[in-house]
């Protein structure tokens, strides 16, 4: 497995990369967000891990450019972990979080986890038509109304729930035991974030709504198969 890391920190990165190395995992370190722009045009890694506390620019910054550009999954660490920090992490795309200080073992299972449901998602199925929607579950691909989406690993795996079922309202827990392993474990709030989320990015300018609230009770997937 290839792993960018992108920290200021380099006791860290050596941390870490000897504790990978017995996974067999390789690990590139960028100290700079600038650093790591350029490695990713050279090659992709199968996850990335985002410190907050960077020189040039905060990771949550670096994490709307990275996402804007890549479905690569991405932890994010912080040293302060307050809920606040969580859910703007969540909120910009990030698939989990993980507060410092942490056990180099927990970082480790939290890689095999996110990379497990990422490469899920790949596994050849056919296309899905809605009116303006198009949900290629092999390639992770959507359009909406012809324009691409560039979506989360929970963000695709949420949209391929409720397409799977439409007119079905999916109550928070079914939505929560769907997603299980991501960042839904963390807190209740996030799956409103995280569907919040899905529903700004898939809005066309006709104003079409894809997925709606059913108040008391969870969502539902409004889409109009062909």
């Amino acid at each position: 497995m290839n792993l960018l890391l992108i920290d200021d920190d380099n006791d860290l990165a050596r941390l870490l990369n000897r504790y990978f190395q017995r996974f067999g995992w390789e690990l590139r370190h960028a100290s700079a967000p600038s650093i790591a722009y350029a490695q990713l045009k050279q090659s992709q890694p199968d996850a990335i891990i985002l410190d907050v506390m960077l020189p040039e620019e905060d990771g949550f910054s670096v994490c709307r450019k990275l996402r804007h550009d890549y479905t690569t999954p991405i932890i994010m660490l912080t040293a302060r972990g307050e809920v606040t920090d969580r859910i703007v992490g969540l909120e910009i795309g990030a698939d989990d979080y993980l507060p410092k200080p942490f056990e180099p073992r927990e970082l480790a299972a939290r890689i095999q986890s996110i990379t497990r449901r990422h490469a899920s998602t790949e596994k050849p199925v056919p296309l899905m038509y809605f009116r303006d929607l198009e949900i290629n579950l092999t390639t992770q691909e959507v359009l909406v109304a012809g324009r691409p989406l560039t979506l989360t690993t929970s963000e695709f795996r949420l949209l391929q729930l409720f397409a799977s079922a439409p007119g079905k309202v999916f109550s928070r827990d079914e939505i929560m035991n769907s997603l299980k392993g991501t960042e839904v474990e963390l807190f209740s709030r996030a799956i409103d974030i995280t569907v919040s989320r899905l529903r700004q990015k898939m809005k066309t300018k006709s104003k079409r709504e894809f997925i709606k609230t059913v108040w008391g009770a969870g969502y539902r997937f409004v889409g109009e198969a062909l």
